[in-house]
């Protein structure tokens, strides 16, 4: 899949204009006290902020969704990112009505505004069609008040909302440095990434991870799939290997029945490609213990990869050109479980080219120092994987459309 053809930040003209800028400052915040817990967020976006700190700066993001807890207003992000980029962002509690144009009004060259949370506004929560979203009233409002529009949000890329796919429909729309990376960096593993090719595919999300591999397989971009944690025990099934009681009904309850099949026709085609783990790591007795993966007792949880498998699979993707990992291996949070989802991290680093998909995992590289050993850490973890599926993500190509439109 070839990179896409979207205008950046480079074609975005003279500054000194109006430009509305979507961000995804959507962030961890205790409900209680009403604080942003993480900051990671606000500064991914910094280097696209301060490169429009000469126009007259309008920005647009959400917090969560209605009938969430932390479903609330952005005073707190407008005060954490003027404290983040040591000058003022003045908050507005309006989206695109009277107060919010007469604010955009009266903005000097190199202010800073931010609106009000999209979703507080009903149209933002739609899904629909790019040219139903460029007629909606929230689009045709915000368009009014800019000369051009920049989207620097990928964690909202796989999503089909009015300001996401609406906007660069109305106004001369550029990908932000953010977004402009992670689709250069994505886009790269389907193109001219170092050989040979392995996907790590873990975690819980197995429709999402099965969808991949399926992808990656059959395009002959991967040269070996290694499945590890609920995405692992899904293939287990498939294969006839009994996981145990509490795995198998961690399946059932997760909804992921009908994907053991759709796992069981991977295997019938890529049986030499995907490599399924041969020992994992069980709870017995509240302790840790390894087994053959045909021979997990019954009554214990698997919990992570097995010693040998750990080994194994670290000695091949460790010496693989590239890596492109999404999900832990195992429990992370669960010290004696943790060792898979570690040893993989840290065999994945080594690769020459390595892509982290996001999510959990990003967290647990965070924690453990190891941001800088990767080439890419993905921002959005749905949007990621929606990517490497082969899909087109909405925003990308409402981006596309843009650029066909306006130039």
């Amino acid at each position: 899949m070839p990179e896409p053809e979207i205008l950046t930040l480079n074609d975005l003209g003279a500054p000194g204009g109006t430009v509305l800028l979507r961000l995804d400052l959507n962030s961890p915040i205790d409900p209680s006290s009403g604080l942003i817990l993480d900051d990671k967020r606000f500064r991914e976006h910094l280097g696209t902020v301060r490169a429009l700190e000469e126009s007259r700066l309008v920005i647009i993001t959400h917090q969560s969704r209605p009938g969430k807890k932390d479903f609330t207003t952005l005073s707190a992000h407008a005060e954490r990112l003027g404290r983040l980029l040591h000058r003022e962002v003045t908050y507005v509690d309006d989206i695109f009505g009277r107060c919010a144009r007469d604010a955009v009004k009266r903005m000097e060259r190199g202010e800073i505004l931010m609106l009000e949370n999209l979703r507080f506004n009903a149209e933002e929560n739609l899904t629909m069609k790019p040219e139903e979203a460029k007629n909606t009233h929230i689009v045709r409002r915000l368009a009014s008040m800019a000369d051009s529009y920049v989207n620097d949000a990928f964690g909202t890329a796989h999503r089909s909302q009015p300001s996401i796919i609406g906007l660069p429909l109305a106004l001369r729309s550029v990908a932000g440095l953010l977004m402009e990376e992670e689709i250069s960096a994505l886009s790269r593993v389907f193109t001219d990434a170092p050989r040979p090719v392995t996907f790590v595919l873990g975690g819980t999300k197995v429709d999402d991870s099965i969808a991949v591999a399926e992808h990656v397989l059959r395009e002959g971009i991967a040269d070996q799939v290694f499945v590890t944690g609920v995405v692992a025990n899904v293939f287990l099934l498939a294969a006839g290997v009994g996981i145990g009681k509490p795995s198998t009904d961690l399946i059932r309850h997760l909804g992921y029945v009908e994907d053991v099949e759709r796992a069981k026709r991977l295997l019938a085609e890529f049986s030499d490609r995907i490599v399924l783990p041969e020992w994992v790591a069980v709870r017995e007795n509240g302790e840790r213990m390894d087994c053959r993966a045909g021979e997990i007792p019954a009554d214990a949880p698997v919990l992570d990869l097995g010693f040998d498998s750990i080994a194994s699979m670290t000695e091949a993707v460790g010496s693989s050109g590239t890596v492109v990992l999404n999900g832990p291996a195992g429990v992370f949070e669960d010290e004696p479980f943790a060792l898979g989802t570690l040893e993989t991290l840290r065999a994945a680093s080594r690769a020459e080219f390595s892509v982290i998909g996001g999510g959990h995992t990003a967290v647990v590289i965070e924690k453990l120092g190891l941001e800088k050993e990767f080439t890419h850490i993905s921002t959005g973890g749905g949007a990621c994987i929606e990517f490497l599926t082969g899909r087109k993500l909405p925003a990308v190509a409402a981006l596309e459309e843009s650029k066909r439109l306006f130039g």
